[in-house]
């Protein structure tokens, strides 16, 4: 497929032996090297509470990636809304698209990231229930972009600054039917998380999301992509005994067993029973893991079938070395021009 362009999404990952810390610094790290391979956008998420994704903070982590980059668009993957004031996030973005002109991805979600007992603590004035996500929404996109609210809001005369000529790009970010229908009914593009259901659903979504698209000002046609989880290694081998950490990883989350990622020696030692062994068998059954190649093959397929220009790439190794080879070995079978 001539001229599919390819993403990242960046969860820092926590390794084991390295104190947390040292995932945010790699996520820098990783971030010019993508950079400088040629890569479309870098997404970074947003999870609380948690020992082995620790990037809690993404529109900081922001910041410090514009400032090392030139080129490369940075996002959020995404910003959890309900945790917060819709015009303090668009302030945010506001200083992050003056410090980055017309590079700043706003991707919304509104799942927790977290538990139920860190989400209070996040917001405890939040009413419990109460779904305010699609009027959060709508004020966020009004601020962000300079427009006037309503003449009935309660809000309406207070603008987010720094205003400035451009205005970051708002992506709704989702795993099942309600993120694709929030997207299309306000005409806006949609991420779609193929890696954190294996695929399952997408098709749903993405077909609820053409069907419904409302076209907006600024899109005026739907713009959908997904975000898969690939491992790419200079041999097919490799590439199963590296992914062993992260079928180790999925499996213990499953059971809500919450660590850091394990080296796939430890992994491939794990004592699985027989319920775990075929879990990780039908994860890897739908992996997109192998040489450079083969990972290519597998990521056109479905971009193919899905009818995608755009494909985000999540991966996770517990040597980071792999991780930035992988990312080099995907850049070099798609032919992405690098600086």
């Amino acid at each position: 497929m001539a001229g599919l362009r390819l993403s990242v999404l960046d969860q820092s990952p926590v390794v084991s032996g390295q104190e947390p810390a040292a995932a945010i610094r790699q996520s820098l790290e990783l971030a010019r090297h993508c950079e400088a391979l040629g890569y479309d956008r870098y997404w970074v998420s947003e999870h609380h509470n948690s020992h082995a994704i620790v990037g809690s903070a993404p529109e900081v982590l922001m910041a410090a990636i514009a400032a090392t980059t030139s080129r490369i668009r940075i996002g959020s993957a995404g910003v959890m809304l309900p945790h917060y004031s819709a015009l303090k996030v668009a302030e945010q973005f506001r200083v992050l698209e003056a410090l980055a002109p017309g590079r700043i991805d706003l991707g919304l979600g509104r799942a927790p990231g977290s538990d139920r007992l860190t989400a209070r603590a996040l917001n405890p004035h939040a009413m419990p229930g109460a779904d305010d996500f699609p009027q959060q929404v709508l004020d966020l996109q009004s601020w962000v972009e300079g427009k006037p609210l309503s003449a009935a809001h309660p809000y309406r005369a207070i603008s987010a600054q720094p205003a400035g000529p451009t205005s970051p790009q708002i992506w709704i970010l989702g795993s099942s039917d309600y993120g694709a229908q929030l997207a299309a009914h306000f005409g806006l593009p949609y991420a779609f998380a193929y890696f954190f259901s294996d695929g399952r659903g997408v098709e749903s979504a993405l077909e609820l999301y053409r069907r419904n698209y409302q076209p907006s000002e600024r899109y005026p046609e739907p713009r959908a992509t997904i975000c898969v989880w690939a491992l790419a290694a200079d041999t097919h081998a490799e590439a199963e005994r590296l992914v062993a950490t992260r079928d180790h990883w999925r499996v213990r989350f499953e059971q809500g067993l919450f660590g850091p990622l394990v080296s796939p020696e430890e992994a491939l030692a794990y004592p699985y029973h027989a319920g775990e062994q075929a879990r990780i068998a039908q994860m890897r059954a739908s992996a997109m893991i192998g040489t450079g190649a083969e990972v290519r093959g597998l990521i056109e397929s479905e971009a193919r079938r899905l009818g995608l220009d755009e494909i985000v790439v999540n991966t996770w190794t517990h040597d980071f070395a792999a991780r930035q080879r992988s990312y080099a070995l995907l850049a070099e079978a798609f032919q992405l021009q690098g600086m």
